[in-house]
């Protein structure tokens, strides 16, 4: 299974000095697979501690913190030897062991040479923090190219990454992303997927919705581990209600999260703010700021703590908190249900590192989404799940704000290739329309 990060964990280990390599990102998301498998495949020899199986590895941490002291308690606690100069240690959930996240900052300071990586789904709630002594890198579920990448034949494949402009190529990568709808990007879920390939359609499915329903009930119990002085029950209120306040939009954009309902006497930002961050910290929910006036560059700065939009964080979950079957989705392939699409594009610019997003808003008009090129100029980004392709909000933003470019995400062909103020890519093309954006302008 390709992750495109795995580049960066390359560049990391070839690097002739580096800080720690710290992986973030929700539980299940393929942390370990990336570090034991796919980079622990470029080393002779790989330790790895998972804090969570192995408790008692926590000795290792206690006392002197020097990264000598730690390397000598921890081949005598595993039985293993280590070579700090060529071996690789993995430290797994390393929010169970404070202790080895303060020595993360020894290990930059005293043995820069050495490759050292930990992980963990709780990075966000760390109380105690190395910040600057470790590279920090998040992990998403798999985007769609990647999904393409594992799910689809070579001809597919070459076809989205030549971005093959023929009614075959789109109607077969539309048929793809549909298919992506479903599975999402979980990695387990994915892997199972392709696994039940030549399996009866029903029996697919429904391995993919027994990965689906468990890994919900993990994240469910997380909750009362770890939600600490939050309380537990708001956290799984707000999460349940993601899907349920996107789902009770029809052919609008996605609304900011109403408070009102969530849970019982209470109907308040401040009632919610922190439930909202936990969640957000854990990578369960991503986050868009609606934006009010004129737009401008740096989009961060006109944000408003209280008013937020919020996305599940990988659109195959959401469909099965939602109970949409297979074959609804698969019958609706050019016109799914408008926040299925959104919520697939604020996954793709969080994988692109773009969280939290911007929108703006103004009177009855909303744009979905804002991006900024490399000049700092604002582009809106329309997002219309199907065919129909006329949007009167983006027309609004246009009168009003007269921006140099825009984009249109939707589920028809691209535009004519001399077409470049006003831009239209299919859906499936996100990550290469928002990265050209990116790099415009410069």
């Amino acid at each position: 299974m390709q992750r495109h990060i795995l580049d960066a964990l390359i560049a990391w280990k070839n690097q002739p000095s580096r800080k720690p390599l710290l992986l973030d990102g929700a539980r299940q998301t393929g942390k370990t697979y990336l570090l034991q498998t796919l980079l622990g495949q470029t080393f002779d020899r790989v330790l790895r501690i998972d804090f969570l199986e192995q408790p008692h590895m926590a000795k290792a941490f206690e006392g002197s913190l020097t990264p000598e002291d730690v390397l000598m308690n921890i081949e005598l606690l595993s039985d293993q030897s280590f070579d700090a100069a060529q071996d690789l240690l993995i430290l797994d959930e390393i929010g169970e062991c404070p202790r080895a996240v303060t020595a993360l900052k020894y290990f930059a300071e005293k043995m820069p040479q050495g490759f050292v990586a930990a992980s963990g789904s709780n990075i966000g709630l760390l109380g105690a923090f190395p910040v600057g002594k470790v590279e920090l890198r998040e992990v998403r579920p798999l985007s769609f190219a990647e999904f393409v990448a594992a799910a689809a034949p070579p001809a597919v494949q070459k076809a989205f990454e030549n971005q093959t402009d023929s009614e075959a190529a789109h109607s077969t990568l539309m048929d793809l992303l549909t298919d992506y709808y479903f599975v999402g990007g979980m990695p387990e879920a994915v892997a199972t997927w392709v696994a039940q390939a030549g399996s009866p359609i029903l029996q697919r499915i429904a391995a993919v919705s027994a990965v689906h329903r468990n890994l919900l009930d993990g994240y469910r119990r997380d909750f009362g581990k770890y939600a600490g002085k939050v309380n537990a029950h708001t956290i799984e209120s707000v999460f349940n209600n993601v899907p349920a306040q996107l789902s009770a939009v029809m052919d609008e954009s996605v609304k900011r999260f109403r408070f009102k309902d969530v849970v019982a006497g209470k109907s308040r930002y401040a009632d919610f703010e922190s439930a909202i961050a936990w969640l957000h910290k854990c990578k369960l929910v991503l986050k868009n700021q609606p934006i009010e006036g004129l737009p401008a560059a740096p989009l961060a700065a006109r944000f408003k703590s209280n008013a937020v939009k919020l996305f599940l964080f990988d659109v195959g979950l959401l469909n099965h908190m939602l109970g949409s079957g297979y074959r609804e989705i698969k019958e609706q392939a050019y016109a799914y249900k408008g926040f299925v699409a959104e919520n697939f594009v604020q996954q793709e610019l969080a994988a692109l590192a773009l969280e939290p997003t911007a929108s703006w808003a103004d009177a009855r008009a909303e744009i979905e989404f804002l991006l900024t090129d490399a000049r700092g100029r604002v582009v809106p980004v329309e997002v219309k799940s199907g065919k129909r392709t006329r949007a009167k909000s983006l027309q609004s933003y246009i009168d009003k704000c007269q921006p140099h470019m825009t984009l249109k995400l939707t589920g028809t062909r691209a535009s004519e290739p001399h077409e470049t103020e006003h831009l239209v890519r299919p859906l499936y093309q996100t990550q290469a329309a928002v990265e050209s954006i990116r790099l415009g302008g410069a």
